[in-house]
C-alpha cells in the first residue's frame, strides 16, 4: 500500500514520525514535503497529496500542520478526496468503516505523538463497510459533481 504524507512547517516533525512508523509497517511512502521547519503554505502540501491519490500514485494521503484544518479544507477541494480531520482513534476508525476518509488529517500542535500514531494505526486498521454508508457517498459525489 502506498501512502502520500505532507506538512506544512508546523507540522515537520510529527511527519517525520509519522513516516518512519510507516516504513516500520512496510507501507511504501511518498513523501510530498515540506522538508523542514521553515515557514510554509499547508495548501502547496495538500494539493501534492490529493493530486497523488487523484492519479492513483496513492492510495490513501496523511497531511499535518498545526491544527489540521487547514490541510483538511484544502484537500477536501478536490474531487474524489475525502479528508477527515481525527482528533482520536474513533474519529479515525469512522471515517473509515462509514466515509471511506481517504486522507487523514492532522494536526500537531493539538496531538501529541503517541495518539497521533495510534490513530494513524488504528485509520489504517480499517475497511469502508459500504452497505448503508455507500449510498450517502453516491449523494456527496453528486455535490460534488454540481448534480444536485
Amino acid at each position: 500500500m502506498k501512502i502520500a504524507i505532507g506538512s506544512d512547517h508546523a507540522g515537520f516533525r510529527l511527519k517525520e514520525k509519522i513516516k518512519e512508523f510507516l516504513l516500520s509497517k512496510g507501507y511504501e511512502v511518498l513523501d510530498f514535503g515540506t522538508n523542514s521547519t521553515e515557514s510554509t503554505h499547508y495548501p502547496i502540501f495538500a494539493k501534492e497529496v490529493a493530486r497523488a491519490i487523484q492519479r492513483k500514485e496513492a492510495d490513501f494521503g496523511i497531511l499535518i500542520c498545526g491544527s489540521g484544518i487547514g490541510m483538511c479544507i484544502t484537500a477536501n477541494k478536490f474531487k474524489g478526496i475525502r479528508a477527515a480531520l481525527c482528533l482520536n482513534e474513533y474519529m479515525a476508525r469512522m471515517s473509515r468503516r462509514h466515509n471511506n476518509a481517504n486522507v487523514l488529517c492532522l494536526g500537531d500542535r493539538v496531538l501529541g505523538e503517541e495518539l497521533a500514531l495510534s490513530i494513524v494505526s488504528a485509520w489504517l486498521s480499517e475497511e469502508f463497510e459500504g452497505g448503508r454508508h455507500q449510498k450517502r457517498l453516491e449523494l456527496i459525489q453528486e455535490i460534488e459533481e454540481g448534480i444536485c
